[in-house]
């Protein structure tokens, strides 16, 4: 069996790569990364840290890897004699990635088995956005595309903070993951990956991870941020910052809830649980990682307005999540692209323009006005 694999970053080393490897796939690395391929390609090994409460170590083997940029014919002639395709690049990233993806399709067999082809990004669907970035290149060959290859979403999660620069390709994780993959796509004969679970409705999934995980992160790495805190793990012993992290995480478990039907023990032992990974002092992850690029986690189906959005509309309490999109407005870190381009427009544009804009709401949205008045004091202070 073999994998192809885009990115090849912390993320896609620590976390994707790592399960693959135990699933027993060659496992083909493709990055635009030049120093990063060269070095993967340069090595036999390099090894996994996962630190916590059940700590351990693998060594992952059996890799090549490939520049996607220098080397893209090689790479389509790898995607299409592979038995799957992730990818660990980023949602604004796929558009990138997806004609070496289509060219690969394209170049395979019909005889062949379908390719399973998964994106494993922190957003909802993002599988469904790269098939149609995917079937965009192939244009008229879009029917070959779907004839020879299955695209299904995923949920994934697992912390991988930032690597210590000496740490070269071995990668520290926290010592919990999920992958989550709908399993209607495979039609009852799913690939062979023995830590990912195939499930028959995977929305519940990757809303409770989104809106769990990755708000709770999200409005940590903020309000820590503005504690002036140096790590997630020692904002989390600041009551105040605790306290506005276990706040959000009431709010977005009355939407999971009332929407999906989860039980409310049970999805308090979800939340307790995130809690102490996101105080897991064995990880040295920052705000600054954690909290780049939020104007994407502003936006209208991302972690912040998305859930404050539907519960808004039935009524239940935002107050929290306010705030946490208030303490998003403050974060200022000049090497984020996105954090500049945040404070430029917070001054320039007025709440209500800014507010549609960058969250996507409408001005009729139950929500709008409220978000107007956090942006407007965002702005008075900056």
């Amino acid at each position: 069996m073999k994998a192809v694999h885009f990115g090849a970053g912390n993320i896609g080393r620590g976390f994707v790569g790592l399960i693959l490897h135990k699933a027993g796939y060659d496992l083909v690395f493709a990055d635009v990364n030049e120093q990063l391929i060269d070095a993967l390609a340069a090595a036999d090994s390099y090894r996994v840290h996962e630190v916590g409460a059940n700590s351990r170590d693998w060594s992952v083997t059996g890799f090549r890897a490939l520049n996607s940029s220098t080397h893209e014919s090689d790479v389509v002639a790898e995607v299409a004699t592979a038995d799957v395709v992730t990818c660990a690049v980023g949602p604004n990233i796929l558009r990138f990635i997806a004609p070496v993806i289509a060219s690969g399709i394209l170049a395979r067999d019909s005889s062949l088995p379908p390719l399973t082809v998964m994106a494993c990004e922190n957003a909802i669907n993002a599988t469904d956005a790269l098939k149609a970035h995917v079937l965009e290149n192939a244009q008229a060959d879009a029917a070959a595309v779907t004839g020879r290859a299955i695209f299904a979403n995923t949920a994934v999660d697992r912390i991988v903070p930032n690597q210590d620069p000496s740490a070269g390709l071995d990668v520290t994780v926290e010592d919990f993951f999920e992958w989550a993959v709908e399993a209607g796509p495979f039609d009852g004969a799913p690939p062979l990956i023995p830590d990912a679970h195939f499930v028959d409705d995977l929305a519940p999934y990757i809303e409770r991870k989104l809106f769990t995980v990755n708000t709770g992160h999200a409005t940590l790495a903020y309000h820590a941020a503005a504690a002036g805190a140096a790590t997630l793990a020692e904002a989390m012993t600041i009551p105040s910052v605790a306290d506005e992290v276990r706040a959000v995480l009431g709010e977005t478990k009355a939407l999971l809830v009332a929407k999906h039907g989860f039980a409310e023990a049970v999805q308090q032992e979800y939340v307790d649980r995130n809690l102490a990974r996101f105080a897991n002092p064995h990880l040295p992850d920052t705000p600054e990682r954690v909290g780049r690029q939020p104007l994407r986690k502003l936006s209208r189906h991302e972690r912040f307005v998305g859930p404050a959005a539907e519960l808004a509309e039935r009524n239940l309490g935002v107050d929290a999540l306010l705030r946490a999109i208030g303490a998003a407005l403050r974060f200022d870190v000049e090497s984020d692209l996105e954090s500049v381009e945040l404070r430029a427009l917070l001054v320039s544009a007025s709440p209500r323009a800014f507010t549609e804009q960058v969250t996507g709401l409408d001005a009729q949205h139950p929500l709008f006005d409220r978000v107007v008045d956090v942006v407007a004091a965002a702005r008075a202070a900056a």
